[in-house]
């Protein structure tokens, strides 16, 4: 205890650290407050059995918990930063498929700001799309109830300039929060807006299981205690990493000698980050669409159940693919072999250039495998807990995006805040080994 103490006080004795931390909190506050507002011309008072529905709506639901419950509740932030999400995904695999934007990205920080302002652009339209899409569902069986009547009229042009300039705002917290906060905007607005349901599952969980009796506040805490152990698991999984041991040849320049020491080139488990879940998440949405006929009833029923085993393994197996295609996207190795060769770097017993490239790229098929069938076991733990009776709002929380992204965003933010320590020499946030480096996971950090 006193060692917590102790760094907390270190923590708040840096006062670049103690800013940061208070600017991040003020607009995540700022941030948080929006969601309650809801949008004009809706009479808050009627939407209770909608927001019920919508909550547990296949990916409508997914919206909802990256908006933080603001996609439910027809906030004027309803749509929050999942247009400006949507966009940075789709520049990033421009850049990665397009040699112009390629050659644009390699410019430095004028090439980055170049695409940072495409990216903005490309948000403002995607939000204008989604929100014609979202005023339309709006316009459905319990939400059509709570529009104002003399206000429908004016009602889908106010609604998407509203939701367009609430994406915006959204977006422009993300950016503050990354140029005078703590950790990454993006990634952290949609940790909050996941952190902020899980008191409300808890409660219920508990309340569900105190109903029961005959054991049910034992198997309450075996269920927290599971939890636990899965968040360590998670832990490992972002972490996780392969070190390939990497030697610098000796330069000798005037009087000095540059080079020879022995390096490591850290290769992660998961490459890939939450990518694949919320691709495969989208297809799997797909199939309930084509509910309208008989035979797509069915199928419907099947993809929208989560707890269905033919839902769990297909669901596994595309996680298990798009594992492998997105980090075949994202991952060189044929860049890095090019790149240890130009620095006079070498793998001892690998010849430099196309054969140190395969090398790595054998490394990284070698362990994308088991760290893809541990994503996949991520993604479908959530239907396993409720299965087994857990609430569909506390098992969220047992595994898929949603824990995946909080765990992610916690390391790297404790991650930097270690740096911040560390740098000052005071103690890191742990007596053993450091928080290894910051961990991706929104493509606008890139993923």
């Amino acid at each position: 205890m006193k060692k917590f103490i102790q760094t907390i006080k270190n923590i708040w004795s840096i006062d670049e650290l103690r800013s940061k931390i208070v600017v991040t909190l003020a607009l995540l506050f700022t941030y948080r407050l929006g969601t309650h507002i809801v949008l004009p011309g809706i009479n808050p008072n009627l939407l209770a059995n909608a927001q019920a529905n919508a909550a547990n709506n296949g990916l409508l639901g997914l919206f909802d918990t990256f908006a933080g419950g603001a996609f439910s509740q027809a906030s004027i932030l309803a749509l929050g930063i999942m247009p400006y999400i949507s966009a940075s995904i789709f520049m990033q695999l421009m850049t990665i498929l397009v040699p112009q934007l390629q050659k644009i990205q390699k410019e430095g920080e004028s090439g980055q700001k170049k695409i940072n302002q495409w990216t903005r652009y490309l948000t403002v339209i995607v939000t204008a799309f989604q929100a014609s899409a979202y005023v339309a569902y709006l316009n459905g069986p319990g939400y059509a109830e709570a529009i104002i009547p003399a206000f429908k009229s004016y009602f889908a042009l106010t609604t998407i300039v509203t939701l367009t300039a609430g994406t915006l705002f959204v977006m422009w917290l993300g950016e503050k929060i990354q140029d005078k906060g703590l950790g990454n905007g993006t990634s952290i607005i949609i940790m909050v807006g996941i952190l902020s349901r899980f008191p409300q599952a808890l409660i219920q969980e508990f309340g569900a299981k105190q109903t029961r009796g005959g054991g049910g506040l034992l198997i309450f805490l075996i269920e927290i205690a599971i939890l636990i152990a899965i968040i360590m698991g998670i832990i490992i999984l972002v972490q996780g990493v392969r070190k390939i041991p990497v030697n610098y040849a000796k330069q000798i320049v005037g009087n000095r000698q540059f080079g020879g020491a022995r390096q490591f080139l850290p290769m992660k488990v998961n490459m890939a980050g939450v990518m694949p879940i919320i691709f495969a998440q989208a297809i799997m949405f797909l199939p309930t669409l084509f509910s309208f006929t008989e035979s797509g009833k069915g199928i419907a029923q099947v993809f929208g159940d989560h707890s269905n085993f033919w839902y769990m393994i297909v669901y596994a197996v595309m996680v298990i693919a798009f594992t492998f295609l997105y980090t075949a996207l994202i991952f060189n190795p044929k860049q890095m072999g090019e790149d240890l060769k130009r620095n006079n770097g070498f793998i001892p017993g690998v010849k430099p250039g196309q054969p140190t490239s395969d090398y790595i790229g054998s490394i990284m098929d070698k362990i994308t495998l088991p760290g893809a069938i541990f994503l996949a076991l991520v993604g479908i733990l959530p239907g396993f807990a409720q299965r087994l009776g857990v609430t569909s709002t506390f098992s969220s929380f047992f595994g898929g995006t949603s824990l995946l992204i909080m765990v992610a965003v916690i390391l790297d933010t404790l991650q930097q805040i270690e740096t911040h320590l560390m740098m000052r020499q005071y103690d890191g946030l742990m007596d053993s080994g450091r928080i290894q480096g910051r961990q991706q996971l929104t493509t606008t950090a890139s993923v």
